[in-house]
């Protein structure tokens, strides 16, 4: 059943019945003497409804076994027997041109289906699929199925949960007499029921497939489809008389078949469209209910064991249990199983189940092997319950190039695909890790996700971390993607020209940072082609800063992955945003500034990477500037101050922006961009923050409500540990005028040895007891450590923080108690180890 079309179709086969006589003539007339059928209706991927059909067909002996799916995939039946096809599989048919357009039909091991096509091919018996084509499936609209057959089966026994059931009557059994009562029960909730629609059509066409093999003269038809159509595939010309049927069939009346005639009427004129078929492997996962399909199971994996271990299926999944809780390190023995075992069996005995169903081995699993704790029971749940097996189709099957390529890549590269997801790191400096990077970056243009970047677990750029699993929708992906190639390789390539045609400066650069990683020469040169030319023509400024960081960051993979550098490009275009920035920032509204400083940041980092000091002299002059926006003028300010090129002083410059002349929408905007870069700067900085303060207390309530969303958004964005700091501050004093450093009255130099001794210790450098009264330390001052009752200066840390204090060894100046700076005493005759670090610089 195709997994897009929802048909929970439960039941066993029907028991052999004799049935009646008197067939009528327009149904008999073309079906050869002699031609039987036995309908075998069963629940999609029910290991009970499997075994029963497999020795229903060793009974039977049929020459022809139909099985409900796509005819067009008859072609492709003879690859179930090869060794090298394990289910979970299942078949795929898509549009050419159109491959979005497409179906799946799965099969487990444990798939009456499956099962039935084993025992045609193993026998020596023709196997075809019978239902509705897939071309006229996918050029109509399928209608959905509302009724869960198993679901009213269960609930008029009295159950709640309709897998129970099915558990309780099927699977927990093997008596053949339940198969019969699961059929008629069937056919009693299908009493009255009309098929209309896609559903009516699939019926008609099962119908004239079989009367057609009838006519071809096979003598001995076996049908395997889903129980909900077996009162409509059941005919009476035939049933065997005498023999194997599927109870009592209506020869006329509202319970009879639809004639010949009647089906041919269904079936005139039905829409169609040219389809391919072909094998794809499959995993568990997409076959439980949960996934969205309309046929599947609960818990594929439990019903695998059931199929697989037929003998203790419960000592012998809660033996698999406790070895998957090992490998975890949790310690599990043998005696947790046995003790398991018992309490699964027990509870099936109280509740009265024929055997321990998946609920009571959960339960066990849950109170003896994971002591009451749910994270282990949903590590068994996910490994055992759903399960993410895998399937394998062989090589013969037929596939797109594309498909074939990136299986061949996959054996050379030894990436064997995986469902479950799993992190792999690669060192691009071996040439096989290297290798497995350029095909995953391919991939990702060829919009083929099967890898998904992570932040690299380590420093370099030679470090990438993946993300990789193999679902089955990539199958489909690759088929849309054959388009541009029969190699990864020349499809990625094909793929980034494409993307290139229609491309703006900033689309060409991003463009260049996926396609360098993935290594495509015949690509690369014909982008940065297009990104000279443009760059060379496009005057904006813009454009220019938003394609600029994506082309530098690129620069960092140069030696490694062995491309060419874009020193040319990326140096013409920083010294033209340069030289057109000062007339782009004039005249922006608030959208537009916000934008700008965006770009600037981008440009910042970029140049940073560049090591041009360009663009720092191109900022310092920019922030001479009095029309700025706010959030820019604040934004250029900070940038500056962390670089050490602000001209004059920070505290300044934040208090002339914070003056009452101001309308403070744009002081609210301007501190918005100064503190973009993070709130840390107010917790070292007591100036700054009694700065704010100060702005803030000064506000009328009116004017406090207008700039309210704007200091939400500002201080919002930092992160809780530094939110924290700063009301530490607040409230202890800091932001109304208490400067650190400048009254050594509250200090005690006796607590304060001990964590400066350390901190010497940390540096590498000796401390002497002088040193610690004056809380200082040559060449390096610490600032902001807050020992208990105590603060120590520290203002070169903010420097190696990126928050704009002086570097070590360079003479800071401290504070004085007026928050006036004073030069630093420094001992005469003693050489600063920071200066010694420097060479003397």
């Amino acid at each position: 059943m195709p997994a897009e079309t929802a048909a929970a179709s439960p039941g066993p086969h029907p028991a052999p019945s004799k049935a009646p006589s008197g067939n009528r003539a327009e149904d008999t007339s073309a079906v050869r003497d002699g031609a039987r059928a036995w309908v075998l209706g069963v629940r999609h991927h029910g290991p009970g409804s499997a075994r029963a059909v497999r020795d229903e067909l060793t009974r039977i002996r049929p020459d022809l076994v139909l099985i409900e799916g796509p005819p067009e995939a008859d072609g492709l039946v003879a690859l179930a027997a090869d060794p090298g096809m394990r289910p979970p599989v299942a078949l795929l048919a898509y549009v050419p041109g159109q491959p979005s357009r497409a179906a799946f039909w799965p099969f487990a091991e444990f798939s009456p289906e499956w099962q039935a096509i084993l025992y045609a091919t193993g026998a020596g018996a023709e196997v075809r699929f019978c239902d509705l084509p897939a071309g006229c499936g996918l050029a109509l609209d399928a209608d959905p199925v509302r009724r869960d057959p198993i679901g009213e089966l269960a609930r008029a026994a009295g159950y709640d949960d309709p897998e129970r059931w099915w558990e309780d009557l099927v699977e927990h059994r093997g008596e053949a007499g339940t198969l019969d009562v699961v059929a008629e029960a069937m056919r009693a909730v299908r009493d009255g029921h009309v098929a209309e629609g896609t559903e009516a059509r699939r019926e008609a066409y099962m119908r004239r497939t079989l009367r057609k093999a009838a006519r071809e003269g096979f003598a001995r038809i076996a049908v395997v489809c889903g129980a909900w159509h077996l009162p409509a595939l059941t005919l009476p010309e035939l049933t065997p008389p005498g023999s194997a049927g599927a109870g009592p069939v209506a020869t006329d009346g509202p319970g009879r078949p639809p004639s010949v005639a009647e089906d041919e009427r269904l079936l005139r004129g039905l829409p169609r469209v040219r389809v391919e078929m072909t094998w794809v492997p499959w995993t568990h996962g997409r076959l439980a209910a949960g996934a969205g399909y309309g046929a599947g199971v609960a818990a594929p994996g439990w019903y695998e064991h059931l199929f697989t271990a037929p003998d203790r299926p419960v000592e012998r999944w809660l033996a698999r249990a406790a070895a998957i809780l090992r490998e975890e390190d949790l310690p599990v023995s043998s005696a947790h199983v046995i003790e398991a075992v018992r309490l699964a069996e027990g509870l099936a005995a109280l509740r009265g189940r024929p055997l321990a169903g998946l609920s009571e081995v959960t339960e066990a699993v849950r109170a003896v092997l994971c002591g009451g704790d749910e994270l282990p029971v949903e590590l068994v749940q996910r490994r055992m319950v759903v399960g993410e097996r895998l399937g394998r189709v062989p090589d013969s099957t037929p596939m797109v190039p594309l498909r074939r390529d990136l299986r061949d890549e996959q054996r050379r590269l030894r990436m064997k695909p995986e469902a479950l997801t799993g992190e792999h790191d690669l060192d691009l400096r071996k040439p096989l890790d290297l290798g497995r990077s350029r095909l995953l970056h391919r991939l990702t243009l060829l919009d083929v996700p099967w890898g998904t970047p992570r932040r690299a677990r380590g420093k370099g750029t030679f470090k990438e971390t993946w993300s990789l699993e193999w679902r089955p929708e990539l199958d489909v992906a690759l088929v849309e993607a054959a388009v541009w190639g029969i190699t990864v390789e020349a499809g990625a390539t094909a793929r980034v020209r494409d993307l290139a045609g229609g491309a703006g400066l900033p689309e060409l650069a991003a463009l260049v940072e996926r396609c360098l990683p993935a290594h495509l020469p015949g690509a690369l040169p014909h982008v940065l082609g297009m990104i000279e030319d443009r760059a060379a023509v496009d005057g904006e400024v813009r454009h220019l800063m938003g394609a600029l960081p994506a082309l530098v960051r690129t620069r960092r993979y140069g030696d490694v992955r062995g491309t060419e550098g874009l020193t040319g490009v990326t140096e013409s275009m920083l010294a033209r945003i340069c030289a057109g920035l000062s007339p782009a920032l004039s005249g922006l509204d608030e959208d537009a500034a916000r934008e700008m400083a965006t770009l600037v940041d981008g440009v910042h980092a970029a140049a940073g990477l560049m090591g041009d000091s360009r663009w720092l002299t191109t900022l310092s002059g920019i922030a001479r500037r009095d029309d700025l926006p706010g959030l820019l003028d604040g934004r250029i300010v900070r940038i500056l101050f962390d670089a050490g090129a602000l001209e004059d002083d920070v505290a300044a410059r934040m208090a002339r922006s914070m003056s009452p002349g101001n309308p403070p929408a744009r002081s609210a905007a301007w501190m918005e961009g100064f503190l973009s870069g993070g709130g840390l700067l107010l917790v070292h900085d007591a100036r700054l923050l009694a700065t704010v303060d100060a702005w803030l207390t000064g506000l009328s309530p009116e004017e406090f409500v207008d700039v309210l969303p704007l200091l939400r958004r500002t201080f919002g964005a930092f992160p809780a540990p530094e939110r924290r700091l700063i009301g530490r501050r607040v409230r202890s004093g800091s932001a109304s005028g208490f400067v650190p450093g400048g009254d050594g009255a509250d200090y005690d130099d006796g607590l304060a040895a001990a964590a400066v001794r350390t901190v010497r210790e940390i540096l590498g450098h000796e401390i002497s007891g002088h040193e610690i009264s004056g809380h200082e330390i040559p060449g390096h001052e610490i600032s902001g450590h807050e020992i208990p009752g105590h603060e120590i200066p520290r203002r070169d840390v903010l420097a190696r923080e990126g928050t704009g204090g002086e570097a070590p060894g360079r003479g800071v100046p401290g504070p004085d108690s007026a928050g006036r700076r004073v030069p630093r005493r420094e001992e005469p005759g003693r050489e600063e180890p920071g200066r010694e670090r420097d060479g003397g610089a």
